[in-house]
């Protein structure tokens, strides 16, 4: 038979044993509840990593583990707001527990970010929505130029190890501290509150009851699913609207061709990537003659009025016969009808000396402009706080902890046009802020004339 005492001596050795007799409360379980819901994440994340986005999204069994996923970052984060606030309120973060309350700063930090890269990976509509609007985040601040929010791969990377590493390693070494100093006693003179025994029974039912709770809400609301827009979809319904925004990518008036958001991140030539090199790749295939070789011996002058007859052609004429002999026309419907066909987008990906599969086709589409119009019918831009929700009247919520940054779009950055920049600058004060809370005298006094801590330590 097993002895199951060195197994309880190394679960007592790593649990708090003594505490106030407040802590046995559910204010002082919030930090076990995180770490429930984050050992809840690794596990559907593991899974949903084994088998793939394919699984998750099409099959029963994966689309619940998506549900699971979702709703376990929900109470993640509420969890962890919940707890940074408790810890705020009472001032736990007082010396000698500064440190702790940096390493929770962190941590909280990374879990938003966790978050938001979670959404990007979804393989829906939503994901590639969210995508490009973090995509304009971090252009605006010059992290695109390290960090892609559009490169599925490398987010994919960093959500599924980096991040979760960073996490671990700050939970490990914020719990480390709690295990040693012990939970906070009240610091206010005449304030007694005894010291019980930690009730880890009832700890560990809260912990299973919010499980419970996590697998019945992702049975009773699962995760949304809006199909992704594809380049073929975009121009089976619309070819018009596709040759047009290939002639705008011929003529570097896109607004990816002319993106600018303080550093400029899509250096890639659109007339290559878009219509050259699948063209190339097409013609080669189907053993046909490469007219864009013909258009490009042409004289610049002769070149000039052929666009611009094309420009003409696609936006008025187009699909009636052309009669004109004109290659670049020529081109582009040949272009419109492989990505009707589905044969575009491979011929464009398989150009990308990167490995990136995603960034090419996402700003293709959004340069049609069905994105945006799509995002506004779902209710799920930036001007409708499309942050907070997947969707117009959907459960669950989206990412209802942005809504600080929703505020901030419609009112002093309403009229920014460095918006995505002074935004992330806000943003970046205030976690310095936030970490430096502890060390900033007269400030670090402010929960003290909130006077909520009398709340807290009731028992």
């Amino acid at each position: 038979m097993t002895d199951k005492k060195p197994l309880r001596s190394a679960l007592s050795n790593i649990m708090i044993r003594e505490v106030p007799a407040y802590a046995n409360r559910l204010f002082y379980s919030l930090g076990f509840l995180s770490m429930t819901c984050f050992m809840v994440l690794i596990v559907t994340g593991v899974v949903m990593a084994a088998y793939g986005p394919d699984w998750w999204l099409t099959n029963s069994t994966g689309q619940y583990f998506r549900s699971l996923h979702l709703w376990a970052t929900q109470a993640f984060v509420l969890f962890i707001i919940l707890h940074l606030l408790v810890v705020f309120f009472s001032s736990g973060f007082k010396k000698p527990r500064r440190l702790t309350w940096v390493f929770g700063v962190l941590m909280f930090f990374f879990v938003m970010a966790e978050a938001e890269f979670g959404y990007v990976l979804r393989g829906d509509f939503s994901s590639q929505w969210r995508s490009l609007q973090g995509a304009d985040l971090y252009n605006g601040t010059g992290v695109g130029a390290w960090l892609n929010n559009l490169n599925y791969r490398q987010i994919y990377g960093i959500h599924i190890v980096v991040v979760p590493l960073l996490i671990l390693g700050l939970l490990f070494l914020h719990y480390l501290l709690v295990r040693t100093q012990g939970i906070a006693k009240p610091y206010k003179t005449g304030v007694e509150v005894p010291t019980v025994k930690a009730n880890h029974t009832r700890l560990f039912i809260r912990g299973g009851v919010l499980v419970g709770l996590i697998l019945l809400l992702a049975a009773v609301f699962p995760s949304p699913f809006i199909k992704p827009d594809t380049i073929q979809s975009v121009a089976a319904a619309d070819p018009k609207l596709a040759g047009q925004t290939f002639m705008s990518e011929y003529n570097h008036t896109s607004d990816t061709a002319s993106y600018l958001d303080n550093i400029d991140p899509y250096k890639y030539d659109t007339r290559a990537i878009y219509i050259e090199q699948p063209y190339a790749q097409l013609s080669a295939f189907q053993h046909t003659a490469n007219l864009m070789q013909k258009f490009n011996a042409e004289p610049a002058a002769q070149q000039t009025a052929q666009a611009k007859a094309a420009e003409s052609y696609f936006n008025n004429t187009y699909p009636a016969k052309d009669s004109s002999n004109n290659p670049l026309i020529s081109v582009v419907s040949t272009l419109t009808s492989a990505a009707r066909t589905g044969l575009y987008q491979p011929a464009l990906n398989s150009d990308n000396p990167n490995g990136d599969q995603t960034t090419y086709a996402i700003r293709f589409l959004s340069d049609t402009g069905v994105l945006d119009n799509q995002a506004q019918v779902l209710g799920i831009t930036t001007d409708q706080y499309g942050m907070l929700r997947e969707e117009k009247g959907h459960l669950p919520l989206g990412a209802w902890w942005l809504a600080p940054i929703g505020l901030m779009n419609h009112t002093i950055l309403a009229h920014d046009n460095n918006g995505d920049r002074d935004g992330a600058i806000i943003l970046g004060l205030f976690l310095l802020l936030l970490i430096a809370f502890p060390f900033i005298p007269g400030l670090n006094q402010l929960p003290d004339k909130l006077k909520v801590y009398k709340l807290i330590w009731h028992y």
